[in-house]
């Protein structure tokens, strides 16, 4: 019996998760790993860290596959988007990696603005001009970091940075260089023009392959690290976004993902890239042939951490004598609070915000609040505001892309009834939410199936996807939400110039 290995590198944690062919889950291993904010807008990782995580989660689940009798017959690989760290000759990180939550390159995505337009980069890229994106990171640290940009070798992503481990190559799959904003998308190549601006050269950056391309031949040194035999097959894979809805199963025109992990998204899969007039929505490669369109904000299951840390100081208490989680007391007492959290809006902007605005100045604020409010309150807002952030990507997805006919819900927030019921409320639309939990992990294995020859399609993805619940919009709910929706989307209409105003004084301040 053999079985795929799909190793997905989260945000905040990585999973190694090992599927039969029929598309069972039969290991799995999972860690978690720090997300480092020294300052406002700042967000780093240890990327040595995240290296040892994936060996670690990588070799338990190959032994528990192994103590099952299953043979692991190739790794395929997944991760997240827009990370970026200097290297040096030998492959050593000369910094901390920047993830996609870091915005520090606020003011240099203004100066690409103003050099090349930011309807003319969108329609390069297909990425919607931000901070969050290579590009402007690339700019940071040429004029922030002088004397580190002359010593780097290369600025690569953290999967860039496990490749060369396992296999001594610099090679980006063409999905997680489309979502760099430095790809042009119609050559596929790096853009020379963007290049020139950046003082990099197209030598500094990866070789692009397909998300299918194989590798075959791993340095004894670190196959033995991971667990694996030095001639196993390994799949570069795409990003944990295009995988996610590849996981889900919706690989139709009209079937949309809705994704909620520590930050969340809503995607949809088409034959070639498209692109939105409005410059709401992304898109990146997922094979040859399809590409995925949508947007992704910032803050989803962060907000929730965010009130576990700040506010369920009980429910962490409760979950350590019970073996409940305390995500789930924290979802027990807000379901106590009315739909619409009796006139209480957040908007969840934590860590400024991507689509539909685009905006890295934007803040967190809880609008409404009066005496009668409680902790419920704050915790029901806070599910809601960030459900409020999706339906606003939903909304220019529909308008671009035409109406959803079927919407299926992936990522951590699925472990939450009331959530994913919320989430049905705000979109106005039945939310389906598939057996199979581990979306990202899941794709991953399927393309890798389809590269080693195991799939003819990765269309055959839907054989293996049931639905294990369905949410049905409650109609009263619908309609506060509704109301609700509104509000929240003319909040940051008007607070936009204060959102700047607030975030120009922290950064004199030092962001302290």
């Amino acid at each position: 019996m053999e079985a795929v290995l799909g190793l997905d590198i989260g945000t905040t944690g990585c999973r190694a998760v090992a599927y039969d062919l029929d598309g069972r889950m039969v290991a799995a291993c999972a860690e978690d790993y720090p997300l480092l904010t020294p300052q406002a807008a700042w967000a780093e990782q240890d990327p040595d860290g995240i290296l040892q995580a994936a060996m670690r989660v990588t070799a338990d689940a190959s032994r528990r596959a192994a103590g099952l009798g299953i043979a692991i017959a190739g790794l395929s690989l997944s991760s997240v988007m827009h990370s970026l760290m200097p290297v040096d000759a030998d492959g050593r990180a000369l910094a901390n990696m920047l993830t996609w939550a870091d915005s520090r390159s606020q003011a240099y995505a203004g100066q690409l603005a103003a050099r090349f337009g930011a309807e003319d980069l969108y329609r390069r890229t297909s990425c919607p001009l931000h901070p969050m994106y290579p590009l402007a990171k690339v700019l940071w640290f040429r004029h922030e970091r002088p004397e580190l940009f002359a010593r780097t070798a290369r600025f690569i992503g953290i999967k860039e940075y496990l490749c060369h481990r396992l296999f001594g190559k610099y090679l980006v799959d063409r999905s997680i260089a489309s979502a760099t904003a430095i790809c042009n998308l119609h050559t596929g190549n790096w853009d020379e023009e963007l290049l020139a601006f950046l003082g990099i050269t197209a030598g500094q950056l990866s070789t692009i392959v397909p998300t299918t391309h194989v590798e075959r031949a791993l340095h004894p040194e670190a196959a033995r690290a991971f667990g694996l035999r030095p001639d196993l097959p390994v799949v570069l894979g795409a990003s944990d976004g295009v995988l996610s809805s590849l996981g889900a199963g919706t690989v139709r025109p009209g079937q949309i993902t809705a994704m909620i992990g520590t930050s969340g998204a809503v995607r949809m899969v088409c034959e070639g890239p498209r692109v939105d007039p409005q410059r709401r929505l992304w898109c990146y490669n997922l094979t040859e042939e399809l590409w995925v369109l949508g947007g992704a904000i910032s803050n989803g299951g962060s907000v929730f951490r965010w009130v576990r840390d700040q506010f369920g100081e009980p429910e962490r208490r409760l979950a350590e004598t019970s073996g409940v989680d305390a995500y789930e007391l924290l979802g027990r007492e807000a379901a106590k609070a009315p739909p619409g959290s009796d006139g209480l809006v957040m908007l969840p902007y934590f860590s400024g915000e991507r689509a539909p605005i685009y905006d890295a100045d934007a803040r967190g604020v809880l609008f409404g609040l009066n005496l009668n409010h409680g902790r419920n309150h704050l915790i029901r807002a806070a599910l809601e505001g960030v459900c409020c952030s999706m339906a606003s990507v939903l909304d220019a997805l529909r308008q671009v892309a035409g109406e959803a006919r079927e919407i299926r819900a992936s990522g951590s927030f699925t472990r939450s009834p009331l959530w994913t019921q919320i989430l049905a409320d705000v979109f106005g639309q039945a939310v389906q939410v598939p057996g199979e939990p581990e979306g990202a992990a899941f794709g991953a294995a399927v393309l890798g199936m389809h590269a080693l020859g195991h799939l003819a399609d990765i269309r055959e993805v839907e054989r293996f996807i049931r639905i294990r619940a369905t949410f049905e919009p409650i109609p009263a709910n619908r309609e506060v939400y509704r109301e609700l929706s509104g509000i929240y989307g003319r909040l940051y209409g008007c607070l936009r110039g204060e959102f700047q105003a607030i975030a120009d004084l922290q950064r004199r301040l030092g962001g302290k």
